[in-house]
């Protein structure tokens, strides 16, 4: 119909890009191959577990896992952009821009890390103070940065603060609900991912606090129709998380 007006994120199916089979695949293939390689990792460096082993084990794990990902969504975009949607790249596919406006994410992530998780996890606390101490929350975090010393703090908040938002912004905003919103309700396609982001970071404790935050990022994904004011928000949280273990 002439002057109708087109959902930018619900699309006709015989005109739809990326849908949410051939996302979940390529996500499950590549968190596949990238867990073998970083258990070989692990092995080949005499270590049983990441938890005893030392920061740049870590390093290697996140290039190994974070490497099949990236393959994984440029070789998917190709596919889908040729020959029928030659328009579409890499960029476009995943939202993959940034704006000035988008550094209203660095507030946003700061804001959710000091006040927003802590609101979260205030009445759980109380609840249960031996699950979900403050403690139990940050150990994680604080494994991390206790491993980190001298210039391997460096490479670990090169991993923590810029790789993981970059990443993880691509493929959990970009593919998984960027594939998602072009055929389920909005605010379904943002809770399953938000629930799913915070799910597979196998923390249990940290569900609450991962998911609540991987909902702030959804909407801004969902709001601006990019990936840039999630990613600054994703740096910041990551940054300012690390900073109040270095400061315990």
């Amino acid at each position: 119909m002439p002057g109708a007006k087109v959902s930018p994120t619900r699309v006709d199916p015989d005109q739809a890009r990326i849908g949410i089979g051939p996302a979940a695949a390529v996500w499950l293939i590549t968190w596949l191959v990238g867990n073998v390689v970083g258990a070989a990792v692990v092995s080949a460096a005499g270590y049983h577990s990441t938890t005893d082993a030392p920061v740049w084990v870590t390093m290697v794990l996140a290039a190994g896992l974070w490497a099949p990902m990236l393959i994984g969504m440029w070789m998917l975009s190709e596919r889908i952009s040729r020959p029928r949607f030659s328009k579409h790249s890499f960029v476009e596919e995943y939202g993959l821009r940034f704006k000035p406006v988008d550094l209203v994410g660095v507030p946003i992530g700061v804001l959710a890390q000091l006040v927003v998780v802590r609101l979260v996890y205030w009445p759980l606390e109380r609840g249960w103070p031996q699950t979900f101490s403050r403690s139990r929350v940050e150990r994680n975090a604080r494994d991390l940065y206790d491993q980190a010393h001298g210039g391997w703090l460096i490479g670990l908040i090169a991993v923590v603060v810029l790789g993981a938002p970059f990443v993880e912004e691509l493929m959990y905003r970009g593919l998984l609900q960027g594939a998602a919103v072009r055929r389920l309700n909005e605010a379904v396609a943002v809770v399953a991912v938000a629930a799913f982001f915070a799910a597979i970071h196998f923390r249990w404790v940290e569900f609450p606090g991962l998911f609540v935050f991987g909902l702030i990022l959804g909407y801004c994904a969902l709001r601006t129709r990019r990936l840039g004011m999630g990613i600054f928000a994703h740096m910041a949280f990551n940054a300012t998380g690390l900073l109040l273990v270095a400061r315990a």
